[in-house]
């Protein structure tokens, strides 16, 4: 009985910790990234600069998608649209919600416009889907080149991106 428990928690203890090989090859290893994960894996790395989006929005990367950020000052509201890789057609999406933060920037005239967490709600929702995410703040009003991120839940994932204006 007690050679059992030992053999068990040797077992246990060998699964958590693995082999680690201690010899040198010749052949350096390489890990295989699925099509689907290597999009992701991507996404942050840097490539080559976005245009305006369709509605002359700035253009980022959020999670495997396109998303374009605008702002209408005057409603105090800001916008994100899902994008297709082409940067104009809109792409539909699973989201609940999103959440975009801010940094501290400033309106041309130097009036300090303090960073902002907003949350922004599916707009044009079709079978649990939704292109445009809306949201509003008092501090969007301001005429400012607006720097954030963007996390969610997009399509069951969790999604981050990261804009500036």
């Amino acid at each position: 009985m007690m050679y059992t428990k030992s053999l068990g928690l040797f077992l246990a203890a060998l699964l958590v910790t693995g082999c680690s090989d201690k010899g040198t090859t010749d052949t350096p290893k390489t890990e295989t990234v699925q099509p689907e994960k290597q999009n992701e894996a991507t996404s942050t790395e840097e490539h080559a600069p976005h245009g305006s989006g369709p509605n002359g929005g700035v253009v980022f990367d959020l999670g495997k998608y396109h998303a374009e950020f605008t702002v209408d000052h005057p409603k105090h509201e800001c916008m994100i649209l899902f994008i297709s890789n082409d940067e104009k057609t809109p792409v539909a999406v699973t989201a609940t919600d999103l959440t975009l933060t801010t940094k501290e920037t400033k309106t041309e005239e130097g009036k300090v416009v303090p960073p902002m967490t907003v949350k922004l709600v599916p707009q044009d929702e079709t079978d649990g889907k939704a292109t445009k995410f809306v949201g509003t703040d008092p501090g969007i009003g301001n005429v400012a080149d607006f720097e954030g991120t963007v996390l969610g839940e997009v399509d069951g994932k969790p999604s981050q991106g990261e804009f500036k204006e």
